[in-house]
């Protein structure tokens, strides 16, 4: 079958060169699918993730354990995995751990390819050469570098302390594979970002999710129990501006909509203590306890403080329950 990638090829002048590294290029790439997924219309995701999904997935397992991106299969009844040479693969969602943001698929027919090994990204040397992989082999791999770590905050009530920055960007990142200078997979796709040089330029960016902090996890996962404890979910959609943390949007089903909060909202505290940034915002009420927990927040609508109670809920419960094959 096509790949959903034609047409979002890699420069020849970005492709890593074959005999570059002290192991087999194509046979590594060849272990990186393109990933389609389908939810149902009335799924819980489908108003902000969409219906039909593209992304990539990575062989981790030789029975067919596939590493990808959460997002791409959250609440997805249908998956087909494509590899290099074209063939489909139809996939079953083990789980998605909303703490990291990875996802588990199970192929349902065999691969026959070899799985990645796992490495570590703290280990990366300065300037080490990287692998940034899709699926559809080299013609969809991209030689980068690490530009920077650090913590990363989502709009979605996401946040993760330890996030890769690579570059230049993969024209189809979600999802990929970020492999290291021993071919070991290292990081997994998650957004494309951008960073502003002290000369004004905007340079895009990849945010990968380092693959460490999958190993913790990763039993519970692919058994499709329940990996990292949830965490109290408010339901908005919030972005920083100047050192504040403002509401883009809620969501129609969550708490924040329940307790009248709205677009153009300013946090200014939760329970009591400051909110300048996404991370304080998501950590503080993730500290107050587990889902079901009272938030007490303060907002700024206008010139006017306003003290709003939610009570946070277990987003998990409002997704759809996986469909047995």
């Amino acid at each position: 079958m096509p790949s959903p990638f034609v047409g979002l090829e890699v420069e020849e002048d970005l492709r890593p060169d074959i005999g570059a590294f002290g192991f087999d290029l194509e046979t590594r790439l060849s272990s990186v699918l393109a990933l389609e997924a389908k939810a149902p219309p009335d799924a819980f995701s489908a108003e902000t993730l969409g219906v039909e999904r593209v992304g990539n997935a990575a062989v981790i397992g030789a029975e067919g354990l596939c590493l990808t991106i959460g997002y791409l299969i959250t609440e997805a009844e249908d998956v087909i995995l494509t590899t290099a040479d074209g063939r489909g693969v139809p996939g079953y969602v083990l789980g998605v751990d909303s703490a990291t943001g990875f996802g588990l698929v199970h192929a349902l027919e065999p691969l026959g390819l070899p799985p990645l090994p796992l490495g570590d990204s703290r280990k990366l040397r300065t300037q080490e050469r990287l692998i940034a992989a899709g699926g559809g082999g080299r013609k969809h791999a991209l030689l980068g570098q690490l530009m920077g770590r650090g913590p990363f905050a989502g709009y979605w009530e996401y946040y993760l302390e330890d996030a890769l920055y690579v570059a230049p960007a993969h024209p189809h990142w979600s999802g990929a594979a970020l492999m290291n200078a021993a071919g070991e997979l290292i990081g997994v796709g998650s957004l494309r970002v951008e960073q502003r040089t002290a000369d004004g330029e905007v340079n895009p960016l990849n945010m990968f999710v380092p693959v460490e902090v999958l190993t913790p996890i990763l039993a519970d996962l692919a058994r499709g129990k329940s990996a990292t404890p949830p965490r109290p979910w408010l339901g908005v959609f919030a972005q920083e501006i100047g050192p504040h943390v403002v509401i883009l949007d809620v969501s129609p089903r969550g708490p924040a909509a329940q307790a009248g909060l709205r677009r153009g909202d300013i946090v200014r505290a939760v329970g009591g203590a400051s909110v300048t940034d996404l991370a304080g915002f998501y950590t503080q009420v993730w500290a107050l306890g587990p889902p079901g927990v009272a938030v007490p927040v303060t907002i700024q609508r206008g010139e006017e403080l306003v003290r709003a109670d939610l009570r946070s809920v277990d987003r998990t419960l409002l997704l759809r329950k996986r469909r047995l094959n």
